[in-house]
């Protein structure tokens, strides 16, 4: 599998569509926020609102960045990486937001998907960075494990037990 990170612009346009149409066809949460914050179908916005250089209405300065599997020429999913962390993050949301389109689960995408991430954090000067996921997820947790994460609490928000690990960077 050749998995890299793109920021998103016209030549994966088509791509966006064909993953985003999926995942709303499987009615599930789409993951990470930033992807569904503003309606693809406009795309100019879409891309123009994927991330933020400054701190507004609680959201912290952030980069979204899609995974393209080169072999196949598709995208696989997504990732928000947040420059820092505000109280709100620090309990609940952490430094890397990831989702894997249905299709593609269960095919070590994620786990690959977050490494490259973590090297987009690196490059960002985070060298500690908080992931948190549901602890009903199982593959997301392992693929946090399988990039070094360390289980440092359990929390509970809005009644769902969410997993907080810290990845040394």
């Amino acid at each position: 599998m050749n998995l890299k990170l793109v920021k998103m612009n016209e030549l994966y346009k088509t791509h966006l569509n064909n993953m985003m149409e999926e995942w709303y066809a499987a009615e599930e949460k789409i993951v990470p926020y930033a992807i569904v914050k503003t309606d693809y179908h406009d795309f100019v916005n879409y891309v123009i609102n994927l991330e933020s250089t400054s701190d507004i209405n609680g959201f912290v300065p952030n980069s979204t960045f899609f995974c393209l599997d080169i072999d196949r020429n598709i995208l696989v999913g997504a990732v928000n990486i947040r420059h820092y962390l505000n109280q709100n993050l620090l309990l609940n949301g952490g430094h890397i937001g990831d989702g894997v389109r249905p299709s593609e689960r269960r095919k070590g995408i994620a786990t690959q998907m977050i490494k490259l991430a973590l090297e987009e954090c690196k490059k960002l000067g985070i060298h500690e960075v908080l992931m948190v996921c549901d602890k009903k997820n199982i593959g997301s947790a392992k693929s946090i494990i399988n990039n070094g994460g360390i289980l440092e609490n359990e929390i509970v928000v809005n009644g769902i037990v969410e997993q907080r690990y810290w990845i040394k960077n």
